[in-house]
């Protein structure tokens, strides 16, 4: 089964629990963010990786040149360890680590909720990758990922028990799109996708393919 058909059916159920009037505002919600064009001005194919020191929840700061010098990495950026989506994908790639790695890869999950939330988040899903911590969005910043949750959402998300400043350890209410990316060697990212929509994500095998194509 691919990843976007479990998401749908997350989504089918998602939408059979709760009153039309908050569905309504979610999905007015997203259809604004989406409008906004932020997808189309993410980072893209061709385009130079930036750099980036990050910890993981050990303490250790992991850099992407230095992952860049054993080959490729496959980055990807998630909301938190709160979003099931998100946790529907992280498990997605984990399940193609193996292969991810045979094909001489690394993958990093990326999300703004502070190291101890990041930590929660690799324990919940058993992730065998490193799973960084990036407070603040700097580094979703860089790769033009981020964007701030309408303030419609603060007290919904809150009614749902998800308070996303103490997750991120900030009061900003800023979050990622969903974004993969794969980086070949040299720091250039040979495939990207971004999608405002945060039920839409990449497939592993999409991943799989443009690495089987690096390398040759």
């Amino acid at each position: 089964m691919s990843l976007q058909i479990e998401l749908d059916e997350l989504y089918r159920g998602f939408t059979k629990k709760v009153p039309p009037d908050v569905l309504n505002t979610m999905l007015d919600a997203t259809r604004r963010i989406v409008d906004s064009g932020i997808a189309e001005n993410s980072l893209k194919v061709g385009e130079k990786a930036p750099d980036f020191n990050l910890p993981n929840p050990s303490g250790e700061s992991v850099s992407l040149n230095n992952l860049l010098e054993k080959g490729p990495v496959v980055l990807n950026f998630y909301r938190g360890g709160w979003c099931p989506y998100c946790n529907l994908e992280l498990n997605a790639y984990k399940n193609h680590l193996p292969e991810i790695e045979e094909l001489g890869a690394s993958l990093v999950a990326i999300s703004p909720e502070t190291p101890d939330n990041s930590l929660s988040t690799a324990e919940k899903n058993d992730l065998k990758f490193q799973v960084l911590s990036d407070v603040g969005n700097k580094t979703a910043n860089e790769f033009r990922l981020v964007f701030k949750l309408p303030e419609e959402l603060h007290d919904l998300y809150k009614s749902f028990g998800l308070d996303i400043p103490k997750f991120n350890g900030d009061d900003t209410w800023e979050l990622p799109m969903p974004g993969t990316y794969v980086i070949d060697k040299a720091g250039t990212v040979k495939f990207a996708y971004a999608n405002a929509d945060y039920t839409k994500r990449a497939e592993p095998d999409e991943v799989i393919s443009t690495l089987k194509d690096l390398k040759g």
